[in-house]
């Protein structure tokens, strides 16, 4: 990944499932990016805003392993192939707080993205009411989290 990519790292806190095709290849290539930053095996990313909760969280890495255990139970529930072998299967649930504005904030940037590249996606989560999280994440009242970068 190239360095001018830092601050486009976009770890979701929506499901996966509303993610396009590339959004879910970019969540889990980021996902390990993260997971090897936590792991103390690189030295770039170590300060990216997006890592800061699940630094927060008491097992950072089983924290980052939950996570993208649900991208790749999205991903196979595709029938995308992705190299389970990368990371430690683990389903934590509601471990790690995210607020609703944060939610509010992040379905509208990827309905954004949408917009642009993939219309079919677009049209199918237009309607959405009810926004659900990654699992790894319990909803609180809140404001857009102080780590975001607002770009909309």
């Amino acid at each position: 990944m190239r360095i001018d990519n830092i601050t486009k790292m976009r770890l979701w806190s929506l499901h996966p499932k509303y993610l396009d095709r590339k959004g879910l290849l970019a969540q889990w290539r980021e996902g390990l990016l993260a997971k090897k930053v936590l792991e103390g095996k690189t030295k770039g990313y170590k300060n990216h805003p997006q890592l800061q909760r699940f630094k927060k969280y008491s097992h950072p890495l089983n924290a980052i392993n939950s996570f993208q255990s649900y991208t790749l139970k999205e991903a196979q529930r595709r029938g995308y192939n992705f190299d389970k072998s990368k990371i430690k299967i683990i389903y934590l649930k509601n471990v790690i707080p995210v607020t609703n504005g944060q939610i509010k904030y992040e379905f509208s940037h990827l309905m954004k993205k949408l917009m642009e590249r993939d219309v079919k996606k677009f049209e199918e989560l237009k309607n959405v009411k009810k926004i659900e999280v990654n699992p790894l994440f319990k909803i609180i009242k809140g404001d857009i989290e102080d780590w975001e970068k607002i770009t909309l």
